[in-house]
């Protein structure tokens, strides 16, 4: 004997309900997947950021930051090679401690019309201008 049922199977209804429902979870989904990609390409503008700036304090600990400072305590730049386009600038402060110099470095890049800025700061010395022993001569 076969048992009887009213409604065998999937109803209108039941089908439209589980679509939406499926539907819901893809737009989900699909939202957190764009966001993780907008973070991962903000992420790797950084680190280009980063690696800017280092690579600039690196050419200034190699010519000394004396020379910076002769050339008036700023320099800047442009790095048009990697895209979106990167802007730097360095600036050199005197500390008033003998030959210690603050070094400034920022990077700004734009995406879309929102400005981006990474700015690193690190310690120097400079030439000492302190004596550090005296010559006597004698007239003999």
């Amino acid at each position: 004997m076969r048992a009887y049922h009213d409604n065998p199977g999937f109803t209108l209804v039941e089908t439209i309900v589980g679509a939406v429902i499926l539907a819901g979870v893809v737009v989900t989904v699909s939202a957190i997947s764009s966001n993780a990609m907008v973070a991962s390409r903000l992420n790797r503008q950084h680190e280009t950021a980063a690696s800017i700036a280092d690579r600039q304090l690196a050419m200034i600990r190699y010519a000394g930051v004396d020379q910076l400072v002769d050339a008036g305590g700023q320099i800047d730049g442009r790095v048009d090679d990697i895209p979106p386009g990167y802007y730097w600038t360095v600036v050199a402060s005197y500390e008033g401690i003998d030959a210690l110099y603050t070094v400034t470095c920022t990077v700004t890049w734009s995406v879309q019309g929102q400005v981006h800025r990474l700015t690193v700061q690190t310690q120097m010395n400079g030439t000492s201008t302190i004596v550090t022993g005296t010559t006597t001569t004698t007239g003999t």
